[in-house]
């Protein structure tokens, strides 16, 4: 495998994960013009962005890990981007609640084929030593995702509605899912398939014993389990995050489409940035220390927390409103690079795909699930009972649980030892 085609397979797998980004943003992006008009409550609003997508995306997450792990990723990776497309085509006719929950239902499932198969394909193009630079590339489709999401919406929206959004964004996923067929599987990976694809794929044996492997490895990994528990407290403000735009609306008095333009400027540089520091500093920490990089990330969370509680209960909206919202994106990016490359190389080389697809189940159920849902559930108690500020408080409760994750980071790291050393 030459460099030139790993660097062509990660931008393209980046640019498709860009695109996951914004089919996933989209929905939280155009919240001040969908919930007006499917006449959605907040609760509901939070089961279509959270239980209703996550759930399915972890719990499918989880058996296409295995899959993963057994077929050509490549391909599989085009039926994923193929069928989420074509869901999200489909979001744009819905009506009312319940006909937008069936797709969002289904494209859990599309989307959870594609980071898993991606990060196990890339840790086959690239030494460990670069992989985190390699994940924390690959995730600035966060921020390039939920920037574009923004712009869509903002500009986009008044002038095409939200559903011609939702059609358009499905075309082009149409055409990318084609172009990734193009792309070869590894040679080694291509003769182990000849032999392995026609009777193990769908074995149910098989899929057993990942699963029963699996557990044997969280069992006997202290630092990975902890990875994996942080990761979970971290992303609870990241659901909650979700209602940020009805936040900036509804509580901070913005213009729907100008502070949509605003936050997309804002969180495009911090996030990318974000991005880098966190995967390039996390390699370069690891190197000069030989600790694990969850103490690199313990430190760069711990310096920003202090600012994102203060910016969730803070009246002002002029320069430090706007400087606090850069640091958040900022500390946003920081966080895929390192947690995303402490498990591949924690992970046994024949697990990474299943071990990764489970970190995703129990960030997304217990993190990001609990996160949305209970944070809609959460501000509707407060608006009914004549609360002032329900979104900010609502906001401010998930930022001081998520600074859970310190302890288990710091933890991780002290106790981090790597299993793939040279993959």
């Amino acid at each position: 495998m030459s460099k030139t085609s790993s660097y062509k397979l990660l931008g393209f797998l980046t640019t498709l994960n860009v695109l996951n980004f914004i089919d996933r943003q989209l929905l939280s992006s155009f919240s001040n013009f969908i919930v007006p008009d499917l006449n959605l409550t907040n609760t509901q609003f939070g089961l279509l962005s959270g239980l209703a997508f996550i759930v399915f995306y972890s719990l499918m997450g989880l058996f296409m890990g295995a899959i993963a792990d057994r077929v050509h990723r490549p391909k599989f990776i085009s039926f994923g981007v193929l069928l989420w497309s074509l869901l999200t085509a489909l979001s744009g006719m819905a009506k009312n609640f319940w006909m937008l929950l069936l797709p969002r239902i289904f494209i859990g499932i599309g989307e959870s084929i594609l980071t898993p198969s991606a990060l196990s394909l890339l840790s086959d193009h690239f030494p460990r030593k670069n992989m985190g630079f390699v994940s924390g590339f690959y995730y600035l489709a966060v921020p390039l995702g939920v920037a574009a999401s923004f712009y869509i919406a903002g500009y986009l929206g008044p002038l095409w509605g939200w559903r011609n959004c939702f059609y358009a964004l499905g075309a082009i996923g149409i055409v990318l899912a084609i172009v990734m067929l193009f792309f070869q599987e590894t040679p080694n990976r291509k003769e182990q398939l000849e032999i392995q694809l026609t009777k193990d794929v769908l074995n149910k044996k098989a899929i057993k014993e990942s699963i029963t492997a699996l557990r044997q490895t969280l069992k006997e990994n202290y630092a990975l389990r902890l990875t994996i528990y942080g990761g979970i407290a971290a992303h609870l403000i990241l659901g909650a995050a979700t209602f940020d735009q009805l936040w900036l609306v509804q509580d901070k008095g913005f213009d729907r489409s100008e502070i949509l333009i605003i936050t997309g400027t804002i969180g495009l540089p911090a996030g990318i940035l974000g991005n880098l520091f966190g995967g390039i500093g996390s390699d370069y920490y690891t190197k000069i220390t030989g600790k694990g990089r969850q103490i690199f990330l313990f430190w760069c969370l711990l310096v920003f927390t202090p600012f994102m509680v203060f910016y969730r209960l803070t009246e002002d909206t002029g320069i430090v409103f706007f400087s606090i919202m850069f640091l958040g994106f900022f500390q946003w990016g920081c966080l895929y690079g390192p947690i995303t490359s402490s498990i591949q190389e924690m992970a046994p080389e024949k697990m990474r795909a299943i071990v990764f697809a489970y970190y995703l189940l129990m960030v997304n159920i217990v993190g990001l699930g609990i996160g949305i849902t209970m944070a809609g559930v959460m501000i509707d108690y407060l608006i009914s009972n004549g609360i002032e500020d329900a979104y900010s408080k609502t906001m401010f409760t998930f930022q001081l649980l998520a600074g859970l994750c310190l302890p288990a980071f710091y933890v991780a790291g002290k106790n981090y030892k790597p299993i793939n050393k040279d993959f």
